[in-house]
């Protein structure tokens, strides 16, 4: 039986949304007194919310003056996006290298279920299959510290609310930037399933800085382009050690 959410569950949620949405925008200051007042909740479950909020960074306690909202940033989605470009395109080469029987199965039985998701618009079990997509080719780097700081980073951004599914594209869009890299890996062609990577991520950053930036700001689409680089000199094999690229299986 599920339990149900608590004061402090529903004020934590209520307020990453208004939070991520820019309801309250980055650099106001709310006080706990008024942010119990404004949502008609004692004081306590505010406190609660604000600790979990402040644990994945949207906000700052400030010692007898409340919050300070610092929200997510576009400079945030880069920096991490740039990062997961790092690891995650090698990784995808290493995968179609080292790709064995189980590895091509279960990439292939992820991109049914995800489509399957997507077709009926769950979510939340969409997310979880995303999450397994990424994990499955991290771990065939055969990298325990690389495959735990890919989780790290997406949860970075997704934790905080921050998301595109449903947002700024519908799932079946994601599916469709899933498949390729998986079928690359499923035969067995390095450049490919790092170029179909690369492109995936690409678009998924520059998505959410967009959904993410002040009504302002200019979001450079060309951001990607450097860190793609960086990994095509340094050579999609770089995670490979010598006696690994055995091809597949």
């Amino acid at each position: 039986m599920t339990a149900r959410p608590t004061a402090a569950d529903r004020v934590f949620a209520l307020l990453r949304e208004r939070i991520v949405g820019g309801d309250l925008a980055a650099g106001s200051q709310h006080s706990i007194y008024r942010l119990s007042e404004q949502l008609d909740v004692s004081r306590t479950p505010v406190r609660e919310a604000v600790l979990r909020l402040a644990d994945l960074g949207l906000v700052e306690v400030e010692r007898n003056r409340g919050i300070r909202i610092r929200g997510v940033t576009v400079a945030d989605v880069r920096e991490v996006f740039e990062l997961r470009l790092l690891l995650e395109v090698p990784a995808a080469a290493a995968a179609a290298r080292r790709a064995d029987a189980i590895l091509r199965s279960a990439l292939a039985t992820n991109i049914e279920v995800t489509r399957e998701h997507a077709q009926a618009g769950r979510e939340a079990d969409f997310t979880q299959v995303d999450r397994d997509f990424h994990a499955l080719i991290a771990s065939a780097s055969q990298n325990t510290r690389l495959e735990a700081e890919v989780a790290r980073l997406r949860d970075s951004i997704q934790a905080r609310g921050v998301s595109t599914f449903g947002r700024s594209r519908p799932l079946a869009e994601v599916v469709a930037e899933h498949a390729p890299v998986a079928d690359a890996i499923g035969r067995g062609e390095p450049e490919q399933a790092a170029g179909a990577m690369a492109d995936h991520l690409e678009h998924t950053g520059t998505l959410l800085m967009g959904q993410v930036a002040a009504r302002d700001e200019v979001v450079d689409r060309r951001w990607a382009a450097p860190v793609r680089a960086a990994v095509a000199a340094a050579g999609s094999s770089m995670l490979l050690t010598d006696d690994s690229d055995e091809g597949p299986r």
